[in-house]
């Protein structure tokens, strides 16, 4: 590992492979981002291996002169196999947000220092959730509804009466970087904010300028219930029945995070009643069957997981791991590592 210094040496040019799903670099890279791998790095960034396991004979070749992997979405795991096939191998910039999928314990027992773009990716799905509690509160959905079924003049504000963003209260399940971002892109607006994590103190939540409160007092004192927590083990079905029954009539619930996060079977009941609303990109299971409810209910607002980078928003990505590869080039310590210690709370 390299000594965690902020000054450079001379740059030089590391051999690198990009290693991502079929497809994926098109989306993420456009001809700016290949001359800058370029100008960085001896490879060839059209190259994009797609499996490491058993790899084409020009993917073999350069996996085993590769000194960094820049990988994305869809990226092989680096097992124990795959690294004993990259001898070389001393960096991988993932430009995209968890590692999970393809950093193994091999990786970290090889010293391999790993750089993700989850700052970067945290950002979309912040701004996405900013926009679905401002228009939750405002209740845009069920106006939209209504107006499309009525086609005529209707006494909005009687019905409305109650919509309004003013003094309402967010609660925030998870000082994640999506969770924390999510907090400062509210900080402009009359909202008060709760926050449930286990690992953050009231000092730190007054810092953050919210409340920290116990996750049943959080459902049961928002008008806004937004998922941010990792999907872990103890985190599988977070937001079950006897806290969706805590959340006051109205309520919306929106989950960006995963879907093994909240219990589907238990929140159905309380959206076809009508009792509560919600907001939801991500479900378990991740692409929802055809006759799920959840397609069709007026009161749900249902997307296809596209609250993170998307579009012109993956080229952030692509030019936040290209200046950590920069750095690497220059001997710089990464600026956004990611730690072995730190998986074990992310998502």
């Amino acid at each position: 590992m390299r000594p965690a210094t902020d000054t450079p040496r001379a740059a030089r040019r590391p051999t690198l492979l990009l290693s991502m799903g079929p497809g994926v670099a098109e989306r993420l890279l456009d001809d700016r981002h290949h001359a800058r791998i370029t100008a960085l790095a001896r490879t060839d960034s059209r190259l994009v291996a797609h499996r490491l396991a058993d790899p084409a004979p020009e993917v073999a070749a350069a996996l085993a002169e590769a000194e960094v992997l820049f990988t994305c979405w869809g990226a092989p795991p680096l097992t124990a196999e795959v690294l004993a096939a990259a001898p070389r191998l001393r960096a991988v910039v993932h430009a995209a947000g968890s590692v999970k999928h393809h950093i193994t314990d091999a990786c970290w027992a090889r010293g391999i220092a790993v750089a993700s773009a989850a700052a970067v990716n945290a950002l979309p799905v912040a701004e996405f959730t900013l926009a679905a509690v401002l228009f939750a509160n405002k209740r845009v959905l069920h106006a939209a509804h209504r107006y499309r079924a009525l086609r005529t003049a209707h006494d909005w504000p009687r019905e409305l009466a109650g919509a309004g963003n003013y003094g309402r209260t967010v609660g925030i399940v998870g000082a994640s970087r999506i969770g924390r971002r999510v907090i400062e892109l509210l900080r402009p607006f009359a909202l008060r904010v709760l926050l449930y994590d286990p690992f953050v103190d009231s000092a730190e939540a007054d810092r953050l300028g919210v409340v920290a409160v116990p996750l049943d007092e959080l459902c049961a004192g928002s008008d806004i219930v937004s998922v941010h927590a990792p999907a872990l083990p103890a985190t599988r079905h977070l937001i079950g029945a006897r806290r969706l029954a805590l959340m006051p009539d109205g309520a919306t619930l929106i989950n960006t995070a995963r879907g093994s996060l909240v219990d589907e079977a238990a929140l159905l009941p309380e959206l076809r009643s009508g009792r509560l609303a919600a907001v939801l990109d991500v479900t378990e299971p991740e692409l929802p069957p055809p006759d799920s409810p959840l397609y069709e209910l007026p009161n749900v607002l249902l997307t296809p997981h596209v609250a993170g980078s998307l579009g012109g928003e993956l080229h952030r990505m692509a030019d936040h791991a290209l200046d950590e590869l920069e750095r690497y080039a220059n001997g710089l310590p990464f600026a956004d590592p990611v730690r072995p210690e730190g998986l074990a709370h992310s998502a």
